[in-house]
């Protein structure tokens, strides 16, 4: 089956609203009960993943592959911003494998006493500048960003994209006015895809997944706020089988080597 994804709206979106549009259609947990395929191996049903934005791309090619292994078995996928994600968990959104951009937010999900286990860090990510194709405003570093007549969009404070660029800004001692706070970082690349900025802060995976329509400038600032990616089994997933396996997956070989293709680095 293919793999289905959908974006959340909003932090606050109700149990109940998001039951009802996870998957494009369809109750997220019909279906999701763990049963033994018919070769006596694998697990099926439904497994429903809630992933930071920044996964959108390598967790897409893991899902898929994760059912090629699993004949019987569905992911769906609700790829936004980890703060929403984790208000979504903590009011009862069914989800069985949350998977944050930073340790905060999945902090926020384990001390309400909604993970399933320790989490696991799987992998790391780094912010580069992203800018429109050809650059045409010449940025080179973090201090162009400040200059008059330089559009920036950043994530909101509160967002793991957010939180890493207040910190190595803080870290150059420059000051910028970004134009927009998006709430995810996927938001953020659309605004320099689109032409609305001239520059973002977004992490390396994205710059590189959207190489034809933007261009990525390093700065080394950046390595003062590596993002550790922790992943975790969701409590009273409704596949905890299912979550498991998926969890797994993406630890193993195959899973790793999907995400350092993608540009994420080894934890």
């Amino acid at each position: 089956m293919g793999t289905r994804f959908v974006r959340a709206a909003l932090a606050g979106l109700s149990a109940a609203a998001l039951a009802g549009s996870v998957g494009c259609g369809g109750d997220a947990g019909g279906g999701s009960a763990p049963t033994t395929g018919a070769s006596g191996t694998g697990v099926t049903g439904t497994v429903t993943v809630f992933a930071a934005a920044s996964l959108t791309e390598s967790f897409t090619r893991i899902g898929k592959d994760f059912e090629g292994a699993n004949p019987g078995s569905t992911v769906k996928f609700n790829f936004a911003g980890s703060s929403a994600l984790a208000t979504q968990i903590n009011q009862g959104a069914p989800a069985d494998v949350f998977a944050a951009a930073s340790p905060a937010p999945m902090k926020t999900v384990t001390d309400a006493g909604n993970g399933g286990g320790t989490p696991t860090t799987f992998v790391k990510n780094q912010l580069v500048i992203a800018a429109p194709k050809g650059n045409p405003k010449g940025v080179t570093g973090l201090s162009d960003l400040a200059k008059p007549g330089v559009k920036v969009a950043l994530c909101a404070p509160e967002v793991p994209c957010g939180a890493a660029a207040q910190k190595v800004l803080d870290t150059a001692d420059v000051s910028i006015k970004p134009v927009t706070l998006e709430q995810d970082v996927k938001a953020a690349l659309s605004k320099v895809k689109l032409g609305e900025v001239d520059a973002a802060l977004v992490y390396r995976t994205d710059v590189k997944a959207s190489s034809s329509d933007v261009d990525g400038v390093e700065f080394p600032e950046s390595a003062s706020a590596l993002n550790d990616y922790p992943v975790i089994v969701v409590k009273n997933a409704p596949n905890s089988a299912g979550a498991q396996a998926f969890v797994a997956y993406v630890l193993s070989g195959k899973g790793t080597a999907v995400l350092t293709a993608a540009g994420f680095q080894a934890p």
